[in-house]
């Protein structure tokens, strides 16, 4: 792995980890799927105005056309519509950890219904994961976390582990900021069929609000998604995943810092196990292969 890869990732993670905290501002003033079907038409129309003009074109091979529709449900509407749900009840840096667990999430399917074989250093850092994500866990639960919220970031989380399986159509074949605008419009569509119904649409605005939701468009939703493709495709998607290991420590401190959540010595020992479970998950893989 060469330094513009590890860059990349590190850039990734960051990004990625920040969006919790921003979420938090956004639904604490809006309804969130409404909110979050506004960011995705922003972010997919910015995307695909921009790829026709550096001269793409809706010349996408079949893999790439499934994996936008993929992509654009499970990721978008399902992961992140959840989380924005779930974070009116829980605290920004839980989801952040609990999303942080795809990894496991992916290898624990695919050794469990797919017959994958996983390496000993793998087994034992799906048990290390688990251990950090309980002892997190029965902390927030037992301190008054929403069940609930905690509920809709577990099932987000697959979707999110679904969506990365996906994702290798998407990376080839060129035309990759049209490839984001169009899965970013899937997404806001789906959310906007379930909001409408659901939510009654109210805003309480801020400078504070909108200055999040422009950083939600800008940097979580159009930069880390193309930075993210393209580091799947430079070094592949097993050890453009290792970088999620490092999601629940930049998530925990970022809530801290931008929202003042606690920092518990006991979310601090959690993440560090999740952390290394995580890094075995991906290692291990990367020996195999």
């Amino acid at each position: 792995m060469d330094f513009r890869a590890i860059a990349m990732g590190l850039a990734f993670a960051l990004m990625w980890s920040s969006a919790f905290a921003t979420a938090r501002i956004i639904v604490a003033d809006a309804p969130p799927l409404h909110a979050l079907a506004m960011r995705f038409a922003i972010s997919g129309v910015i995307a695909i105005g921009v790829a026709f003009a550096m001269g793409q074109r809706l010349t996408l091979n079949r893999g790439q056309w499934r994996s936008v529709v993929i992509f654009g449900i499970c990721q978008n509407a399902l992961y992140l519509g959840l989380n924005f749900v779930a974070m009116q009840w829980i605290e920004a840096g839980l989801a952040a950890i609990i999303a942080s667990t795809m990894p496991l999430q992916v290898a624990a399917l695919g050794w469990l219904f797919f017959g994958e074989k996983v390496r000993p250093l793998g087994l034992l850092g799906l048990l290390i994961g688990v251990i950090g994500v309980s002892l997190i866990m029965f902390d927030r639960l037992s301190g008054g976390a929403d069940p609930m919220g905690v509920a809709l970031c577990l099932i987000g989380a697959l979707a999110l582990a679904t969506a990365t399986l996906s994702m290798r159509g998407a990376s080839s074949g060129g035309n990759l900021l049209l490839v984001v605008g169009l899965q970013m419009l899937v997404g806001a569509a789906a959310l906007a069929l379930i909001a409408l119904p659901l939510e009654t649409w109210s805003l309480t605005f801020s400078y504070k609000w909108l200055a999040a939701m422009a950083y939600q468009i800008f940097i979580p939703g159009l930069a880390a998604t193309l930075i993210w493709f393209a580091l799947v495709r430079r070094i592949g998607a097993v050890k453009g995943s290792a970088f999620h290991f490092l999601n629940p420590f930049f998530g925990i401190v970022i809530a801290w810092l931008v929202l003042g959540e606690r920092l518990h010595w006991i979310d601090a020992f959690g993440v560090t196990i999740i952390m290394a479970g995580i890094l075995a998950v991906q290692l291990s893989k990367v020996s195999k292969a």
